[in-house]
């Protein structure tokens, strides 16, 4: 069941960019996984879905909104979260709002299907298969900190994978440090 599975380790490795405490926003959230993931570190949840047996199950965990975001208005209009996390969905008329979704100094985590999944299972319809590069054109207005386009054997398939940071205002001479493993 999607969402019950462990947390995607593309989300794990780059979970140290999210401020303490930094609220947390699960983008089809299915079951919760993430929320979860995030929840055990001490940061403020939210997931929406449009299923509400899983906004069921991730109600104990945060805020849980129950949304067809595919074709109802965006439920978190004028919000802005430490963090943006989307696995495994892809709906292109709401990438304005997801980037939107950003607070100054948050990330962006995101990790689907790409172009040539087709070619090893599902999904398999274009509109559900990110274009070579696409995460890198959606997350412009962001520093990206690392992008991966390609193949996977375990399980087979083609995915799409970016963390970006919404940069606050240059306030210093020295560069931004966003570091790229856990240690630091």
């Amino acid at each position: 069941m999607h969402g019950t599975e462990s947390p995607s380790a593309w989300v794990q490795r780059w979970s140290h960019l999210v401020p303490a405490n930094g609220s947390v926003l699960d983008v089809a959230c299915g079951h919760g996984r993430h929320l979860r993931w995030f929840a055990q570190r001490g940061h403020p949840v939210t997931g929406v879905d449009r299923s509400p047996e899983a906004i069921d199950a991730v109600s104990g965990l945060g805020r849980a909104v129950l949304a067809d975001i595919e074709n109802g208005p965006w439920p978190f209009a004028g919000e802005t979260f430490d963090t943006v996390v989307i696995t495994n969905y892809l709906w292109r008329p709401l990438l304005p709002q997801i980037v939107a979704s950003v607070a100054t100094g948050g990330v962006l985590i995101y990790e689907t299907f790409a172009a040539g999944n087709e070619t090893v299972g599902k999904p398999s319809r274009p509109d559900f298969l990110l274009r070579p590069g696409e995460l890198l054109q959606v997350a412009a207005g962001l520093h990206v900190v690392a992008f991966e386009d390609g193949f996977t054997d375990r399980p087979e398939r083609f995915v799409q994978r970016i963390a970006a940071v919404r940069k606050p205002p240059d306030t210093s001479a020295l560069p931004a440090r966003y570091p790229l493993d856990a240690t630091g």
